[in-house]
C-alpha cells in the first residue's frame, strides 16, 4: 500500500482542544472561504471545535497509567473502568475510586481539558454500572461517557433515566450547562440491526437534560465473539459492519470511531488499518498503547497532496463561479483533465476545513 506523504509535517500532532476557527481568526483567505461555504449563516455554525482522531484507553486500575495520561497527546483519553479492570468487586470499586480521586485532586492546569476526557463505564447489565455512572456525574471534568454493549435504545433510555434521577445533576454537577456526550459502543449483531435507532436516539426527558449522542464506536473483538466472525488481517469479514457504522454515524451527524488494532507493535499494519478506516469514512480510531497515537493522528488527516488538490479546486471553482460557470476541468499530471463540479467542491472544502483545524499549512494557489 502506498505510504502517505507528510514529509513537511511534524511526525506527531498535539491535540486541538476547544480550538475556535471563525472568519475572524488568522486563517488564510482560502481556508476562511471554505469555512464560509460549508457553514450556515449563523456565526455559531462556523465554529469548529476539536478534531477527534485518536481515542487512547487508559486503565483506571493503574496509578502509573493515570499519571502518564497527563502527558499523552491523544485527542481523546478514555479512562477505562471496564475491560482493563479485573472483574472482581474489589478491583472495580478500587479503580473507580482511584479515577475519581485522580481527576478531582489535580489542579485544572495539570489535567487534560474536559473536551478530551472520556470514561468507559461498565455495561448497564452489570452490578457496577450505576455506581460508575454516579461517580462520573460527580466529576465536572468528565464530559463524555463511553457506554459498552449498547444493544438497543432501551440501554440508552436506561442511562438517561438514571441521570435524570439525580435531581441535582444540572444544578451542581453541570453549572456551566455543558452537555454530557454519550458514545455508544457497537458490540453485537443486535446492535448492528438497531444501529439507526441507536444513532438517532434522544433522551425521553428532552433537551433540558443536556445528554446526547456524540459518536458510534466499533468494538470489533466483542462483535466477533457475538457473531462467530473470525477476524483476519484482511478485514474483509468486517467490511460490511464497519461501513454500516461509519455511514450511519454520518447520517446522524455523529463521529465514527474505528476498531482497535490489536497488533499494537506492528506499526506498519496499524498505518494500513488507519488508512483503510479513513477511506471508509471513520473520523478516528481507538488506541490501546501510546505508541499508536501518533500514527493514528497523522493518518486521520489529509495528506499534503490532498490539501494541495483541495486548494486548487476551491480556487478554480471560485474563479469559475465568478465567470458564471458551474464546472471546470482540473489539469492533472500527464496532461489529463478531471471534471470538477459542486460535489467535488464540497469534498475539497471539507479537506481544507480538517487541515485548518489540525493546524496544517494551506498552500496559496493561483
Amino acid at each position: 500500500m502506498a505510504s502517505r506523504a507528510h514529509s513537511s509535517f511534524p511526525s506527531s500532532f498535539a491535540p486541538i482542544c476547544s480550538r475556535r476557527l471563525t472568519q475572524a481568526t488568522s486563517v488564510k483567505p482560502l481556508a476562511a472561504a471554505a469555512f464560509r461555504t460549508i457553514s450556515t449563516a449563523s456565526e455559531d455554525a462556523i465554529v469548529r471545535t476539536q478534531l477527534n482522531r485518536s481515542y487512547l484507553y487508559v486503565p483506571a486500575a493503574s496509578e502509573r497509567m493515570l499519571q502518564k495520561s497527563l502527558v499523552t497527546n491523544s485527542d481523546i483519553i478514555i479512562y477505562d473502568l471496564e475491560d482493563s479492570v479485573p472483574p472482581t468487586k474489589t478491583d472495580k470499586e478500587g479503580a473507580r475510586e482511584r479515577l475519581v480521586q485522580f481527576l478531582c485532586s489535580k489542579p485544572k492546569t495539570e489535567l487534560p481539558c474536559p473536551e478530551r476526557i472520556a470514561v468507559r463505564l461498565n455495561a448497564t447489565n452489570t452490578p457496577f454500572f450505576e455506581e460508575d455512572l454516579a461517580a462520573a456525574l460527580r466529576v465536572p471534568s468528565i464530559r463524555t461517557l463511553v457506554l459498552p454493549k449498547v444493544h438497543s435504545v432501551q440501554d440508552l433510555h436506561h442511562v438517561s433515566r438514571i441521570i435524570y434521577s439525580f435531581s441535582n445533576f444540572n444544578a451542581t454537577r453541570n453549572p456551566t450547562k455543558q452537555p454530557l456526550q454519550l458514545v455508544a459502543s457497537i458490540e453485537s449483531a443486535r446492535a448492528l440491526v438497531n444501529l439507526g435507532a441507536i444513532a438517532g436516539w434522544q433522551s425521553e426527558h428532552g433537551p433540558s437534560l443536556q445528554v446526547s449522542m456524540s459518536a458510534l464506536l466499533f468494538a470489533a473483538e466483542d462483535y466477533c465473539a457475538d457473531t462467530s466472525i473470525i477476524r483476519t488481517k484482511s478485514r474483509q469479514e468486517l467490511l460490511y459492519t464497519r461501513s454500516q457504522i461509519a455511514i450511519t454515524a454520518k447520517a446522524f451527524g455523529l463521529d465514527a470511531i474505528d476498531m482497535v488494532c490489536v497488533n499494537y507493535k506492528d506499526l506498519d499494519y496499524l498505518r494500513e488499518e488507519c488508512e483503510d478506516g479513513r477511506r471508509l469514512g471513520f473520523n478516528g480510531k481507538q488506541a490501546i498503547h501510546p505508541t499508536q497515537v501518533d500514527i493514528i493522528q497523522s493518518t486521520f488527516m489529509p495528506t499534503e497532496q490532498e490539501i494541495l488538490r483541495a486548494a486548487r479546486i476551491v480556487k478554480k471553482m471560485e474563479q469559475a463561479h465568478g465567470a458564471q460557470r458551474g464546472a471546470i476541468g482540473l489539469e492533472l499530471e500527464g496532461g489529463d483533465k478531471e471534471m470538477i463540479d459542486a460535489p467535488m467542491l464540497k469534498q475539497a472544502e471539507n479537506t481544507i476545513r480538517i487541515a485548518t483545524a489540525a493546524g496544517l499549512p494551506i498552500p496559496d494557489v493561483q
